[in-house]
């Protein structure tokens, strides 16, 4: 499977269950999943990664594992996954950051990439950001990888207010 190549600071690799202790870790961090229902547990951890698996397999591309090149330390996730959003299926880019790294650029760094795979291997034309409205630094990050606040919509088992924000790859 491609994944998006190596960034001056990070690399970007599949993820596995070997990942399953990091994975729990970010998703159940309430700083990082401020902006979601609710953190995650460690059994919905394993099915974020099942499902990541499923898109790979399905689709050639998921999230991937955000990695500190010179150390191998895990950072978060980063990649492409399809979402419905009012009855269309559409190309996300999503990103989560362990909380004691946020503020460092990172996640602009690795959208950048997927942004750039996105367009360069999947050849895809548009590309969409869901964000609480909330969610300012998620909301900058869309904004320095060119995606624009397109519409508001509601999205989720529990239809809460996100907004879009898309552009071209």
């Amino acid at each position: 499977m491609d994944v998006p190549g190596p960034t001056p600071r990070l690399l970007l690799r599949p993820m596995t269950d070997d990942d399953l202790d990091d994975m729990a870790a970010l998703l159940g961090d309430p700083v990082v999943m401020a902006h979601y229902p609710r953190p995650r547990t460690r059994d919905e951890a394993q099915a974020w990664i099942d499902r990541t698996r499923r898109s790979y397999r399905d689709h050639g591309f998921g999230l991937w594992v955000m990695v500190d090149r010179s150390t191998g330390e895990f950072l978060g996730d980063c990649g492409l996954t399809v979402q419905h959003v009012d009855g269309v299926d559409e190309l996300e880019v999503g990103y989560h950051v362990r909380p004691d790294r946020q503020g460092e650029g990172l996640a602009t760094e690795a959208a950048l990439a997927a942004r750039d795979f996105a367009r360069e291997v999947l050849g895809a034309t548009r590309l969409i950001a869901i964000i609480a409205p909330e969610n300012v630094a998620s909301q900058r990050v869309a904004s320095k990888i060119g995606l624009g606040v397109e519409k508001r919509a509601r999205y989720g088992d529990d239809q809460r207010e996100v907004l879009i924000h898309a552009g071209v790859p």
